[in-house]
């Protein structure tokens, strides 16, 4: 079993985001016995929270029905999980900088898609609807190159 685990700051937009849309590619490749997906902020300011509001609505509007509740990095992940992916450098540097960190099992998101324009996926909390809609797009294609390259 491939375990993947997406991280940024508070785990309520963008890694939450990440998690169900790689959950939603996963189950719709009938491939879910083979990963366990989890998301978590490195912060802890909204442990036991839903999504922001705007990336449930986005999830939503595109068809990806399930999320998780935020939760806080915590060092056992390190051993559990064989991925641990981070939406930006501060995130890279946060993960790498606690004490049972492996920092080979740490990548950042853009790293899983040739394509991507943009080395960090950006924080949209400060934004609107449509700074949503653009990190959804941006994980939407990472997530779909990340299944294509694990499933493999």
């Amino acid at each position: 079993m491939t375990k993947v685990l997406f991280v940024c700051l508070g785990n309520i937009c963008r890694s939450p985001m990440a998690e169900a849309i790689f959950r939603h590619k996963v189950m719709s490749s009938d491939l879910d016995q083979d990963f366990h997906i989890e998301s978590a902020g490195t912060g802890d300011w909204h442990v036991g929270e839903n999504p922001d509001p705007r990336t449930i609505k986005v999830l939503y509007a595109n068809r990806v029905m399930k999320f998780s509740r935020a939760q806080q990095l915590k060092s056992s992940d390190f051993d559990t999980f064989d991925y641990i992916v981070a939406m930006d450098v501060a995130n890279i540097r946060d993960i790498n900088g606690w004490e049972r960190a492996q920092p080979n099992k740490v990548s950042l998101m853009s790293s899983w898609n040739p394509k991507a324009t943009k080395i960090e996926v950006p924080d949209p909390y400060y934004g609107d609807q449509s700074d949503f809609e653009d990190v959804f797009k941006m994980l939407d294609e990472a997530t779909e190159e990340m299944l294509t390259k694990l499933k493999n």
